[in-house]
């Protein structure tokens, strides 16, 4: 049966494989006929690089405004940690979030217990109130987009093979099974933070900590700051994926409204619990893209180069907050 010691280790070692080896599979499949040589060759020659420097920089301050945000979540339960602090507890969690799905939500608040001293299930509360209100603009932006544009919305779930009037489509589509592994991936990430929850309320006052910080939502000093930057957080993540548009030709045409469903898309995407959604997010957006005319192989690039850099950005923030933190803490 082996050893509780032993058992905790195969299902630490599950938690983390699962989620790269559910992206890994789904990255192969995408990009199975793919000619990476060309991946090079619109990086050294094709590639307007100002455009990406400038997409990145939204890319930032999308965490800058979210650690000033997470800030304000914490003063009603009068704690009063450094804007720097939370920041860069933000940078770090979401490289964290590149090795294990969600662990960085657990990194932050341990970083804040450490230098600012503040209750780690408390702080925990106000990200899961940060996650709902998440949540709730994941809806409405692809509620807004839903209804724009409702038939490249159709056009993408008949070619996925989830068009519900052809049960035989439905089942010899490839694509269809990626889209079903990818909402058991999710249904396995939502049975796990249950047992966490639960793991919670048998530990006492903890549970009580977790609500209380979930509240502060109705007792934050300056709701219009807070709705202010909950709107830059969401806009600075739509320019760092929009401006990109500009940096390849073949996808400087595509207005907008193509770069709000690619960004909806995108973002139902990455709730599929793999790193930094590898995988069903680049799914997601070459079925897109080929749905706005882009060419299968430009949206492969486009898919690589993009997730390829901003995951490099999320490393790099990563580790100046590391190295950042001893320094802005010094007695």
């Amino acid at each position: 049966m082996g050893t509780p010691a032993f058992k905790n280790i195969v299902k630490k070692t599950i938690q983390i494989a699962l989620p790269i080896v559910l992206g890994g599979f789904i990255l192969v499949w995408v990009y199975r006929d793919f000619d990476f040589s060309k991946v090079g060759h619109v990086l050294l020659h094709e590639m307007n690089y100002w455009w990406m420097l400038v997409s990145l920089v939204f890319g930032i301050l999308s965490h800058v405004f979210r650690g000033w945000r997470w800030k304000q979540t914490l003063e009603p339960l009068e704690a009063y940690p450094k804007s720097s602090n939370c920041v860069n507890a933000i940078f770090i969690s979401y490289a964290a979030n590149l090795v294990l799905p969600r662990v960085g939500e657990v990194s932050r608040c341990t970083i804040l217990t450490k230098y600012d001293g503040i209750s780690f299930s408390k702080s925990l509360g106000t990200v899961v109130t940060e996650r709902l209100i998440d949540t709730i603009m994941v809806v409405a932006i692809t509620g807004m987009t839903l209804v724009f544009q409702l038939g490249i919305f159709k056009s993408f779930f008949a070619q996925t093979g989830t068009n519900l009037d052809s049960i035989e489509l439905l089942f010899t589509t490839p694509k269809f099974y990626i889209i079903l592994l990818c909402v058991i991936g999710v249904i396995v990430l939502l049975y796990h933070l249950m047992k966490l929850l639960s793991f919670f309320e048998k530990v006492k006052g903890i549970a009580l900590n977790v609500w209380e910080g979930i509240l502060t939502l109705k007792h934050v000093k300056n709701m219009p700051l807070f709705i202010l930057y909950t709107f830059l957080i969401w806009f600075s993540y739509f320019m760092e994926f929009y401006l990109t548009f500009y940096c390849f030709d073949f996808s400087s045409n595509l207005g907008v409204m193509a770069g709000l469903v690619l960004f909806a898309a995108g973002s139902v995407a990455v709730v599929v619990p793999t790193p930094n959604g590898a995988g069903p997010w680049h799914f997601a957006i070459i079925s897109m893209m080929v749905l706005y005319g882009v060419d299968p192989t430009n949206a492969g690039i486009f898919a690589l180069i993009k997730h390829g850099i901003q995951t490099l950005l999320l490393v790099l923030l990563g580790i100046y907050g590391l190295a950042a933190l001893p320094f802005t803490n010094k007695k």
